[in-house]
């Protein structure tokens, strides 16, 4: 006699608690950050979004990047990131240039515009950093930090085993 025993299992509910939990703080934090840094770009009539200002950083700290140390540096992908330059190469901020080592590599330099865009872009940046940590104690400050480091730790050290 052939006996087949089925096992019911048990669904079991898992209950999350959102408000308590750092995700949906984190997430809502980043996306008004987001949309005042877009609104003062526009009340200050700079015609950038914070990816176009986020490159036009990293080239100011060092022009030349080429496309994939910039994709690295601003963690995008490939594609995003042509994309962004286009944009940005349409609005005269940046130039492509072809690699003379490498022909397959394209470095990315900042025009005097682009220069004087960024320029214009680190009092408003100053303004909103001044509003971010208003009432903020530097020691709370260094501990808010303290713990964004460990959440990018976390998710970089499971990034690594996937």
């Amino acid at each position: 006699m052939n006996l087949t025993i089925f096992a019911k299992v048990k669904e079991e509910k898992i209950y999350i608690d959102f408000e308590n939990s750092i995700g949906p703080w984190l997430g809502r934090t980043g996306k008004i950050v987001d949309y005042f840094i877009q609104e003062s770009f526009k009340s200050n009539y700079l015609d950038l979004t914070k990816e176009q200002m986020i490159v036009l950083k990293k080239l100011n700290d060092q022009d030349g990047l080429n496309q994939n140390e910039l994709a690295f540096l601003t963690l995008r992908n490939k594609s995003s990131l042509t994309r962004l330059l286009t944009k940005m190469e349409s609005k005269k901020y940046i130039f492509r240039e072809q690699s003379k080592e490498d022909k397959r590599i394209k470095n990315v330099y900042l025009t005097d515009f682009g220069k004087e865009v960024f320029e214009k872009t680190k009092p408003v940046i100053q303004n909103l950093i001044s509003t971010m940590e208003q009432n903020i104690s530097p020691e709370e400050k260094q501990q808010i930090i303290k713990i964004f480091k460990k959440i990018q730790t976390n998710f970089c050290s499971k990034a690594e085993h996937i």
